[in-house]
C-alpha cells in the first residue's frame, strides 16, 4: 500500500472514531483554524462538519460577537497550559438559539513536540451535570448511605458493597465480595436468591419486601428483618437491554418489626386469657375449668402443657417434694387430680420442674442444640420431640400446688422472658382453679 493510501485509511479511521464519540469534538490548528468537528457537535450545535472545518474559531457563527474574542482566548490558551483546562460559555446553535456547553481542552503536540493546536471536547452543561450528579449519587450510597447498598452480580454474589451493608453483615466491604449468600446468611438466603433472580428476569418488584434472615457474624448468628428494594442493572451501552446484576438497597427495621409482633403478641394473648375465663366460667368442674384454660394458652404458645402436682400439697419443707401427673395437654380430657396411692414421677434432681418448685418461679430449658432429641426428652419424661421447655410453679392461697410445663418443638424458638410472664398468668389461674377442685363441693 501507497504512502497516499496509509494516509487515507488513517484519515477514515480517524473521523469514524470522531464521530462515534459520545462528546462532541472539534479541533483547531495552532492559528485557531477548525481542522475536526465531529456528529455529536453537530448534534448539539447544528452545523455540519462542512460548515464548520476551516473557519477561524467561533468568531461570527457560532457565538456572540460579544464573546467571540473571551472565547477564542480561553480555547487556545490551552496550548501554553500544562494538563487539561475546564470551561463554560454560550454557544450558538445554527437556528439561532443559545446553548450553554462545558469544554475541556488541551494542547496537540506537533511532531517536534511544540504545540500544534487544540483539541475541544464539549458537551451541554445539564448532560454534564446530570452525569457528575449520577456520579455523585453513586460514590454517595457507596460510601455511606444510611441505607445498606449491595450491587450482586448475575451469579447472585456481591460486587460491590457499601460500608453500612457491611456493617449490616459484621464484616468489612471487601471481605463480601464475591462470596456466595449461603456463607453470609444461615437462614433466609433462598427467599433473597429468589428475589434476586426474579429482579433478573422480570424486573424490579414495584414495592418493597420485607425479608426476614439471620446473619453470620463474628459475634454469632443475628436474627434481622430488612426491608428491601430491588432494581435490576443493565448495560447502557449494548443495543439489546443487557442484565449486569441487581442493586439490593435496604433497611433494617427489625426494632420496628419485633415491636409491632410483641404488641401483637400481646394482644392475642390478654384476648386468649379473657376467651379462656369466659369459657371457664361455664364449666361446673373446677378441674375442667383448668383443663380449659390450658387449652387455649396453647394456642400459638406451645404444643404441649403438663400439670404436675405435688403429692402433698403444701407440705414441710423438709419432705423431699414429689410430683405426680395430673394432665397432659392438648387431649380434650378433662384434668383429673391423682387420688391417694398415685405413683409419684420419677424426676432426677436438677428436672426443670423441680427447680420451678425450689425458685417458686419460671425455668426456661432447651435441648443442646435447640433441635428435637429424644434422649434428651425421655430422661425428663416429656412427649417426644420437645426441644423446648418452660416450667412454672402452680401457686394458690400461698401454698405450692404443683408444676405447670409448657413444651414447644424444634420449629419453634426458644421461650423467652415474655413467654415465662404470660405462663405466669396462666399458672395463676390453672392453679386457682385445683385449689377448688381439691377443696371439693362447698
Amino acid at each position: 500500500m501507497s504512502a497516499s493510501g496509509r494516509n487515507e485509511t488513517a484519515d477514515d479511521l480517524l473521523a469514524a472514531l470522531l464521530d462515534g464519540m459520545d462528546a462532541a469534538l472539534c479541533a483547531f490548528d495552532a492559528g485557531g483554524v477548525i481542522t475536526h468537528w465531529n456528529r455529536e457537535a453537530e448534534r448539539i450545535l447544528g452545523w455540519s462538519a462542512a460548515e464548520a472545518v476551516g473557519r477561524h474559531g467561533f468568531a461570527g457563527w457560532a457565538v456572540r460577537p460579544a464573546d467571540a474574542h473571551d472565547v477564542q482566548d480561553r480555547l487556545m490558551s490551552a496550548q501554553d497550559a500544562p494538563g487539561r483546562q475546564v470551561h463554560e460559555f454560550a454557544l450558538l446553535t445554527k437556528d439561532g438559539g443559545r446553548v450553554l456547553v462545558r469544554t475541556q481542552s488541551a494542547a496537540v503536540p506537533g511532531a517536534d513536540g511544540k504545540p500544534a493546536g487544540v483539541y475541544c471536547a464539549f458537551s451541554e452543561v445539564h448532560a454534564q451535570i446530570d452525569l457528575e450528579r449520577s456520579i455523585a449519587l453513586s460514590e454517595a450510597l457507596m460510601d455511606d448511605a444510611s441505607w445498606g447498598v449491595v450491587l450482586v452480580d448475575v451469579d447472585l454474589r456481591p460486587a460491590v458493597v457499601n460500608a453500612h451493608a457491611a456493617r449490616a453483615f459484621g464484616t468489612g466491604r471487601t471481605a463480601l465480595l464475591g462470596r456466595p449468600l449461603g456463607e453470609l446468611l444461615a437462614q433466609g438466603v433462598e427467599e433473597l436468591e429468589g428475589a434476586l433472580q426474579h429482579v433478573l428476569a422480570e424486573g424490579a418488584p414495584p414495592a418493597p419486601v420485607e425479608l426476614w434472615v439471620s446473619v453470620r457474624t463474628p459475634e454469632g448468628v443475628r436474627r434481622r428483618c430488612w426491608r428491601c428494594g430491588f432494581l435490576r442493572l443493565g448495560s447502557p451501552l449494548a443495543e439489546e437491554p443487557v442484565p449486569l446484576g441487581v442493586g439490593l438497597l435496604f433497611q433494617d427495621v427489625t426494632e420496628a418489626r419485633r415491636a409491632e409482633l410483641d404488641t401483637g403478641q400481646l394482644r392475642f394473648r390478654a384476648n386468649q386469657l379473657y376467651r379462656a375465663g369466659r369459657a371457664a366460667a361455664e364449666c361446673e368442674d373446677p378441674a375442667e375449668a383448668a383443663a380449659v384454660r390450658l387449652d387455649f394458652a396453647l394456642a400459638g404458645f406451645a404444643e404441649h402443657a403438663l400439670v404436675d402436682v405435688l403429692e402433698r400439697p403444701g407440705g414441710p419443707d423438709s419432705v423431699r417434694p414429689r410430683l405426680v401427673r395430673a394432665a397432659v395437654s392438648p387431649s380434650g380430657m378433662t384434668l383429673l387430680l391423682p387420688g391417694r396411692g398415685a405413683i409419684p414421677l420419677r424426676y432426677e434432681a436438677g428436672h426443670p420442674a423441680l427447680q420451678a418448685l425450689d425458685r417458686i418461679g419460671p425455668v426456661r430449658s432447651s435441648s443442646p442444640r435447640g433441635e428435637a432429641d429424644e434422649a434428651w426428652a425421655r430422661a425428663r419424661q416429656w412427649p417426644q420431640g420437645a426441644a423446648h421447655a418452660l416450667s412454672t410453679v402452680l401457686r394458690s392461697r400461698g401454698r405450692t400446688l404443683g408444676a405447670l410445663t409448657f413444651l414447644r418443638g424444634p420449629s419453634r424458638p426458644a421461650f423467652e422472658r415474655a413467654d415465662a410472664l404470660y405462663a405466669e398468668e396462666v399458672a395463676a389461674r390453672v392453679a386457682a382453679d385445683l385449689d377448688l377442685a381439691a377443696a371439693g363441693p362447698a
